[in-house]
């Protein structure tokens, strides 16, 4: 029996111990006199019921485990100013704010790690952590643009305004099959500022890396040490240089995809929010719901179920 794969896996590698002890047990047995062996079948027969819980638990660890990286509990959520100025990077902040609130209604952790204002306080560009479990699964039909009309409290006769905001979801998969090349990345530090006490805008702990075959850049701010910010930053990276990979296998195959919207391309529009109409719209299930106050205070569970049930 080759129980390398048991062995390998850090989650079942002190179970794979006992079955190894089993092993050896039941060879022993075989070298055996046939008098003795025949009085040892019960002593057989016990170690291949422990043998089969024993395996059988693994492969259930291992199935979990294939779950998890289809569907990891830890996410990036970016959110980006769009079209319309600082009322798309005010309802860039009205965005993050909801899935903040949605997250904290779900139980789950939530961290930013990098935050571009504009100076009305809106959001040009900002990265999130989420931890939790179903995070992926539930935020992932998030990805796209957002469009939000409404009169921004500045205007002063009272014109209804069109701005819209990005969402990507990345999923923080604990197995990539991306290998980045050193070479290819450059890397900048920085001072953190922000809130973090008084060594924070002393030490250049805040990481930005661009990786020059592709043009991404990833920032990263939020932990205490520049090698902690480089990890996550890496981590982030990867997340999205696996998406790129995907969505340009998607496009060789295009005319083999189903028109599903779990495939939704980042730079589609996927829903309004119409606040004089107090309606939002999902325009991939032509579907709408109300009382958006309620709902950019993280009462979303509806939209992401409906989005859940059509997919």
């Amino acid at each position: 029996m080759d129980i390398s794969k048991y062995k390998q896996n850090p989650k079942t590698a002190y179970i794979a111990e006992s079955l190894e002890r089993l092993l050896k047990e039941e060879a022993d047995i075989s070298t055996l006199s046939p008098e003795m062996a025949d009085l040892a079948k019960e002593e057989l027969v016990k170690i291949e019921d422990q043998k089969k819980n024993i395996i059988d638990q693994m492969e259930e660890i291992l199935k979990e485990e294939e779950k998890e990286d289809e569907f990891p509990n830890e996410v990036v959520l970016e959110v980006r100013a769009g079209v319309g100025g600082d009322e798309a990077a005010l309802f860039a902040r009205n965005l993050a704010y909801m899935y903040e609130k949605y997250a904290e209604i779900r139980g789950w952790s939530w961290k930013s790690l990098d935050e571009s204002e504009n100076p009305l306080g809106g959001f040009k560009e900002a990265s999130f952590e989420i931890r939790g479990k179903d995070c992926y699964k539930d935020l992932r039909l998030e990805t796209g643009v957002h469009r939000i009309q409404r009169v921004p409290t500045t205007e002063k006769s009272g014109r209804v305004h069109t701005s819209t905001a990005s969402i990507a979801i990345l999923p923080m998969r604990k197995k990539t099959k991306i290998d980045i090349n050193p070479i290819d990345l450059e890397v900048t530090f920085s001072r953190a500022g922000g809130k973090g006490g008084q060594n924070v805008n002393k030490v250049e702990t805040a990481v930005r890396l661009t990786h020059k075959p592709t043009g991404i850049v990833v920032s990263c701010r939020a932990e205490r040490s520049q090698n902690a910010n480089r990890e996550k930053a890496l981590e982030v990276l990867s997340a999205k240089l696996e998406i790129l990979k995907r969505e340009e296998e998607d496009k060789k195959y295009a005319h083999e995809r189903k028109a599903q919207i779990g495939n939704v391309d980042r730079s589609e529009k996927i829903r309004t929010y119409n606040t004089l109409q107090d309606r939002i719209t999902d325009h991939r299930i032509n579907k709408s719901w109300h009382n958006i106050e309620a709902i950019l205070k993280g009462n979303m569970q509806a939209i992401i179920d409906d989005l859940a049930e059509a997919s």
